[in-house]
C-alpha cells in the first residue's frame, strides 16, 4: 500500500513539475492571420480567416471613435478585404468600381477579451460579403480572390493573406 501511495505521490509531483515548466503561449504584438476558408452563400459570402496576437488587443468598441479611430480614419475600421480579379493577359487586378477607387470591404471587428493572466489570442474571425461577393457586371468576376488584413487596437498591421482562387 505504501509503494503504491509512493508512486501516486510521485506521479502528482513529476505532473505538476511538468506543468509549472509550461510556459502560456507566446505571439509577437503584430496581429498574424491565415486564411482558412470562403463559403459562397448565393450572393454573398463568408470569408474565414484564423489570427494570433501577443498582446491581446484585437477589436474595436462601439464607443472608439474619438482619433485614431474616428470615421475619418482609416483605422475606424479594423478588417480589410480587397476584390481582386484576373485579367486575361494581365493576370489578377485589384477591381475598381465605377468612380476607379479600388473596392475594398472594411469592418470593424469587436473587442475580443483574452481569458486569464495570458494576454495572447488565438482564434477566427468570420466576415460577410454582402450584397454580392463579386462585381456585377465585370466580365472578369468569373475568377476572383480576396487579400486580407487585420489591424490591432495599437495600429500594428498583420499580414496580408490570399483566399483561394474563387470561381464563379
Amino acid at each position: 500500500m505504501k509503494a503504491v501511495f509512493k508512486n501516486i505521490l510521485i506521479g502528482i509531483l513529476l505532473v505538476v513539475s511538468v506543468a509549472s515548466c509550461l510556459k502560456p503561449q507566446e505571439f509577437p504584438p503584430e496581429p498574424e492571420i491565415a486564411f482558412k476558408d470562403f463559403v459562397i452563400l448565393s450572393d454573398s459570402a463568408k470569408l474565414t480567416v484564423t489570427f494570433q496576437d501577443g498582446d491581446g488587443d484585437i477589436g474595436l468598441s462601439e464607443s472608439d471613435t474619438l482619433p485614431p479611430y474616428d470615421t475619418s480614419s482609416i483605422y475606424h475600421y479594423n478588417l480589410f478585404a480587397q476584390y481582386w480579379e484576373k485579367k486575361d493577359g494581365l493576370g489578377w487586378v485589384q477591381a475598381t468600381d465605377i468612380t476607379g477607387e479600388p473596392i475594398e470591404f472594411r469592418y470593424r471587428t469587436p473587442i475580443i477579451t483574452p481569458t486569464g493572466q495570458n494576454k495572447a489570442l488565438k482564434g477566427e474571425i468570420e466576415m460577410t460579403l454582402e450584397p454580392f461577393y463579386y462585381l456585377l457586371g465585370s466580365p472578369d468576376s468569373d475568377t476572383i480572390k480576396y487579400r486580407v488584413m487585420l489591424v490591432d487596437r495599437a495600429l500594428n498591421q498583420s499580414n496580408w493573406v490570399e483566399s483561394n482562387v474563387i470561381y464563379r
